[in-house]
């Protein structure tokens, strides 16, 4: 009888795939991440195969039936899951969704086309699902070549985007989400290059706040073969393996800096010792933004930009009363007479027929010292600064306090134009970034000292050693 009984919750446990991934055993670190993330509008690049999709799906799922281990459930949710086709509705998005409910927590199917007991084999308009407070969540399902119109009028609590849709049906989705506080959120591999998307959501120049994303790529499924993987990727070149291996962003012209890594190089703020403050750089503006970031290093040679300002239409008197209620707050270096040090372009020194000052001369009038004796070679300050990003032995020297929003992004839209120099465009922290970068020496691979913890670590097992060889002679 116990064995009968072993045997059906076995087979209860193999028909209910959402409980499998429930417990980990389908699901790894990067899909439980996007899960957890409680932000309103969230989106996985990810490469192909990378379990992009299955997250998407799971996650749709979880808010239909209001049993979501992470956030706060809802009774009768409704929902949309939005494909490029009907046809890749029904092969992708569609067909993941079916997997994930079980037949009794459906209530009802309606059908575009195909038979409601075949769901698989058809066109699916909407399923009713049975939610776990006693009503039911209707999961809809659109695709974008049915156009905008076809989205209008809904009020919804979620929209899940299986791929890239276009700009106008986005738009419009996220009205359908406002009223009832719902949740966008979306799984894609960018193929399409630098779409609105690049610049909506990994861009983010208005810094919203509800904005999230993550970036899968093979290695982070456990369960692509690592053999399969070396094979495609010899079939690959590198923009198309940017896309399709790590769900990057891709350019023809290519990143200026794709050794950056937020993962790596940006880290949450913390109180940076007086000893370590080195300088502020500043590519001024005045119609254009004016850019100026607070530099660190600590006593191995890392480099910290530990705070910014950035901002555009406003005059001198603004910029240099911004610069100074930053230092202030950092309790940031000060000559004797209170002045503040900066590096800034060179081009700040020159008068012209419509100024009787220089831009120099203007912050010296306002107690800060910028120096315009900086090097400008951009290829030399590029190169210098990839040798801050990774050093030789693979680990960095240059990291970014996450509140430097306007550098962060800089760093991700920095593309070399068509001939051999970069795009001259939203670059004024890429190039105050250069001109202290040139203020430093190239950083160099570094022997690893061993700290204290270390050599007693290793002194304690020598001796754990030594005394079990004691033993087995003695014994």
């Amino acid at each position: 009888m116990i064995c009968a009984i072993e045997r059906e919750q076995r087979r209860r446990a193999r028909q209910d795939k959402l409980a499998r991934y429930n417990t980990g055993r389908k699901r790894h670190k990067k899909q439980i991440a996007f899960h957890k993330c409680k932000k309103r509008n969230r989106w996985v690049f990810g490469g192909n195969r990378s379990g992009k999709t299955e997250c998407g799906a799971v996650e749709a799922v979880w808010l239909a039936r209001g049993c979501h281990p992470y956030k706060k459930n809802r009774p009768n949710v409704f929902g949309w899951v939005v494909s490029l086709t009907m046809q890749v509705q029904r092969d992708v998005a569609q067909k993941k969704i079916l997997e994930y409910l079980r037949p009794d927590q459906i209530a009802d199917i309606v059908m575009v086309s195909g038979r409601k007991d075949s769901p698989q084999t058809g066109i699916v308009d909407q399923i009713v699902v049975k939610n776990a407070f006693g009503g039911t969540s209707v999961i809809g399902f659109k695709s974008c070549d049915q156009g905008r119109e076809r989205f209008q009028g809904s009020s919804l609590d979620f929209v899940w985007f299986d791929e890239e849709p276009p700009k106008e049906i986005y738009e419009e989705c996220c009205m359908r989400v406002i009223d009832r506080r719902g949740d966008i959120f979306g799984t894609m591999t960018p193929l399409k290059g630098l779409t609105y998307l690049y610049e909506e959501i990994y861009l983010n120049p208005r810094n919203n706040p509800e904005i999230w994303y993550e970036f899968m790529e093979w290695s982070d499924n456990p369960f692509l073969s690592r053999r399969e993987i070396a094979l495609l990727e010899q079939t690959m070149d590198e923009t198309t393996l940017q896309s399709r291996r790590y769900g990057r962003f891709a350019a023809r012209e290519g990143l200026v800096y794709p050794e950056f890594d937020e993962s790596v190089h940006v880290i949450e703020p913390f109180c940076v010792p007086p000893a370590w403050q080195e300088t502020i750089a500043i590519d001024p503006g005045l119609r254009n933004p004016l850019s100026a970031h607070w530099y660190a290093v600590d006593y191995d040679g890392n480099v910290y930009v530990v705070a910014e300002h950035y901002a555009a239409g406003l005059d001198i008197d603004a910029h240099a009363a911004a610069i100074g209620e930053i230092c202030n707050a950092l309790g940031w270096k000060r000559d004797a007479k209170g002045r503040i040090a900066a590096l800034i372009d060179s081009a700040a020194d020159s008068r012209t027929l419509a100024a009787e000052k220089s831009v120099c001369e203007l912050f010296y009038e306002r107690g800060i010292l910028a120096d315009p004796r900086v090097e400008k070679n951009v290829f030399a300050g590029i190169e210098r600064v990839k040798s801050y990003l990774v050093r030789g032995n693979g680990r960095p020297d240059l990291f970014i306090f996450s509140h430097c929003v306007n550098m962060i992004r800089e760093f991700k839209s920095y593309f070399w134009g068509r001939g051999e120099a970069p795009v001259k465009r939203d670059d004024h922290a890429m190039d105050e970034l250069r001109y202290f970068a040139m203020s430093r020496p190239a950083p160099t691979a570094r022997p690893h000292t061993e700290t204290p913890l270390e050599k007693d670590k290793k002194r304690r097992i020598r001796h754990l050693m030594n005394f079990r060889k004691g033993a087995r002679v003695l014994k």
